[in-house]
């Protein structure tokens, strides 16, 4: 498939970035050609949106703070067949999207993930703490869903049209990331990864990323995702822990009531038999929620499969059928 033959777009989200989205848009306009650069403004005070327009962008505004809800208003808006994200502080090598969008249309994938690698010889364009804190999240994500994670906070991303249209995107904030590598993880999508090049911002751009703040806002999602994704590991993990806490409890209590005919400390067998009901409860919930995480996931796909893999119409696809 031709790239040139899709309708290619990028979203790029932007909060004060005046001094390098100039630069990202037109990169990614020498780079691709056809594609069409979207600047999500998202509620900047300086001239972001003049410098995207002057660069060729199409510049909408998102008011609502937080790249979560740009990226899920850009997804709802926007209608094409290859989207490109991308952050808009001129971190990421934009012309690294060629190979990305080449490698989805080869596969054909519905994700192909940017992973971050930087030249030994620079220095480091993670803040402290940030590459640390990368690497322990993409641990806990591949133990909570099963699958390795390469860099689950990149903000360099290619998606098809029926990933874009079956994500549901409920983070507001920094989480988008852990919310979109989620998605593709549960309802097991092709995807790939690709290596880009990763540069510190350019003078005069900061970085918008709390390293704490946010990072215990990621790791809220995870706990959260870890609950709705895994409910039997979740709640099968505090129904066991309740379990043996109260064997322990009763145990002592039971074989002296038996053995010695010692009145029973009535306060520690109430609490032991209410951890047992407890646990019980929770392996319940657990296998409740873990019959409605599957039916979501079937209408999850169903929603996925209602549109053609990337680049192929529905004319193409009846005739693939027949």
């Amino acid at each position: 498939m031709d790239p040139t033959e899709l309708r290619i777009a990028a979203v790029v989200p932007c909060h004060n970035e005046e001094a390098a989205v100039g630069k990202v848009v037109a990169d990614l306009l020498a780079a691709v050609p056809g594609i069409v650069v979207y600047v999500y403004d998202n509620r900047s005070t300086d001239a972001t949106a003049e410098r995207a327009r002057e660069a060729g962008a199409i510049v909408r505004t998102e008011t609502t703070k937080g790249k979560g809800n740009v990226v899920r208003r850009a997804f709802a808006d926007i209608e094409a067949d290859v989207y490109v994200m991308i952050d808009g502080d001129d971190t990421y090598d934009a012309f690294a999207a060629p190979i990305m969008i080449q490698t989805l249309l080869a596969g054909p994938y519905d994700h192909v993930l940017g992973v971050r690698k930087q030249a030994t010889s620079e220095e480091s364009a993670y803040r402290p703490g940030h590459e640390t804190g990368n690497r322990v999240l993409n641990g806990v994500v591949g133990k909570v869903f099963g699958e390795n994670v390469e860099d689950m906070l990149s903000g360099y991303r290619v998606f098809s049209r029926r990933f874009v249209k079956s994500f549901p995107a409920v983070s507001r904030e920094f989480e988008i990331e852990t919310e979109l590598t989620v998605h593709s993880l549960h309802l097991r999508v092709p995807q790939s990864a690709v290596q880009v090049g990763f540069r510190d911002r350019p003078a005069g751009s900061e970085s918008k990323l709390r390293t704490y703040h946010d990072g215990f806002k990621i790791l809220a999602l995870i706990f959260g995702l870890a609950r709705h994704e895994r409910p039997v590991a979740f709640y099968g993990l505090f129904g066991t822990i309740s379990w043996l806490i109260s064997v322990i409890l009763i145990t002592p209590i039971v074989v002296e009531f038996y053995e010695i005919h010692q009145v029973p400390r009535f306060p520690t067998l109430f609490l032991g038999f209410t951890l047992l009901l407890l646990g019980s409860l929770a392996w319940t919930a657990g296998l409740i929620l873990d019959g409605i995480r599957r039916s979501r996931h079937e209408a999850a796909r169903l929603m996925y499969l209602r549109y053609s893999a990337v680049g192929v119409d529905s004319s193409e696809r009846i005739r693939q059928v027949y």
